[in-house]
């Protein structure tokens, strides 16, 4: 008997210029992405889940903390992907926490893709339901960051 595949858990998050775009993605992945746990900021979250017919978990809008809060899972281990379709050619109030976001899931090595091209190579990666794929995370010891050094 086979067993179950793996269920990661993908968070998806969109700048107001970009919510179109990965609409259109996660529509046309829509079969892959209905095999694993979803999550969202706000807006992104609810369009998803109108759009997909898919549970979505929806974390508080980007410009108000839904940004840090994905972070947050993705530093504890909650979130495994993240495809994150940022605008990089528009302004955005919130950006220090677009940075802190994407220096997250750099630091934690968490699977991230910023643009369609990045999130079609993710969404088809065999890795991505392997049971025999375990994403290294850093050993972080107790005293945390120490001279730009994780210890």
């Amino acid at each position: 008997m086979a067993a179950d595949p793996i269920r990661r858990h993908i968070a998806l998050v969109a700048h107001d210029n970009k919510k179109v775009d990965l609409l259109a993605w996660a529509e046309h992945n829509r079969d892959t992405l209905a095999q694993h746990d979803l999550s969202a900021t706000g807006t992104t979250g609810t369009m998803l889940e109108y759009e997909l017919g898919l549970p979505v978990r929806r974390f508080l809008s980007g410009p108000v903390g839904g940004d840090q809060q994905i972070g947050a899972k993705i530093a504890e281990g909650d979130i495994d992907v993240l495809i994150f379709f940022w605008d990089p050619l528009e302004a955005q109030p919130h950006d220090p926490d677009v940075k802190a976001l994407l220096r997250l899931a750099t630091v934690w090595n968490a699977p991230m893709a910023c643009n369609v091209a990045t999130a079609d190579m993710v969404i088809t990666s065999p890795l991505l339901a392997s049971e025999e794929y375990e994403r290294v995370r850093p050993d972080i010891g107790p005293r945390g960051w120490e001279g730009g050094q994780i210890t």
